[in-house]
């Protein structure tokens, strides 16, 4: 019987690429407006190259890039960059379409949430507060709280211990099928792949089950139920 189910965070609960996408594109913007002699598309591949090499989380991505390719950090450049990029980040950073809803169905049906994140502890809770989702879940479990990224098995297994869980009892929902469902299946999990979230074109997920919008999730449980009350028969 399932009795809980793990959220992977970023394109997951929230489309993350696009918000990044969309902050970048706004910093920059207000970069070249303060004075900086650069076309946008050249700064915006040059600033993801760096992303690419230092994460996507970096905290200060602009001073890098400033750094690397003025050799200075220009104030005046730096700070219209990061007020455009919180100002985008504010405006894009929501949930996918019926996110809230399947959400508050789950817990209406007596449901655990939990989030396994490989972002840092403060940047996960950051983001499901803004979005007014950090009532939901408990636990979430991001890189900080273990030292170890999906596909260990180490967040997962942190998940579920404070959450009184066996493998069997839950569900893992994720973007990613080399973290989220690789690790997920080492423990015995059930996955479900979030293809409504994928970014990398996968053809084939390795999930138990891939769905195309997050309420699809539902569909998912009550089809389990049904097999459950099947095989109870026999």
């Amino acid at each position: 019987m399932i009795r809980g189910i793990l959220f992977d965070l970023d394109n997951t609960l929230l489309d993350f690429m696009r918000m990044k996408r969309a902050s970048i594109e706004a910093a920059v913007t207000a970069m070249i407006d303060s004075g900086m002699p650069m076309p946008h598309d050249e700064a915006v591949k040059l600033i993801y190259e760096i992303y690419d090499k230092v994460g996507i989380e970096h905290q200060e991505i602009f001073d890098i890039f400033l750094q690397k390719h003025y050799r200075v950090v220009d104030f005046k450049w730096l700070a219209a960059g990061i007020v455009a990029y919180r100002r985008a980040r504010n405006n894009y950073l929501v949930t996918y379409p019926h996110a809230r809803q399947t959400l508050a169905e789950l817990l209406r049906r007596g449901l655990r949430l939990a989030v396994i994140s490989d972002a840092p502890r403060l940047g996960a809770w950051l983001r499901l507060a803004q979005l007014d989702l950090h009532h939901m879940f408990d636990p979430v479990v991001t890189f900080d709280d273990t030292g170890h990224r999906k596909p260990s098995p180490v967040p997962f297994e942190r998940a579920l211990a404070i959450m009184g869980m066996s493998p069997k009892e839950v569900l893992m929902i994720g973007d990613w099928p080399e973290r989220d469902m690789v690790g997920a299946k080492q423990l015995g999990i059930i996955t479900v792949f979030a293809r409504y979230g994928d970014t990398k074109n996968t053809v084939e997920s390795g999930a138990d089950y891939d769905i195309d919008d997050i309420s699809q999730l539902l569909q998912v449980l009550n089809l389990m139920e049904i097999d459950e009350d099947q095989t109870s028969l026999f």
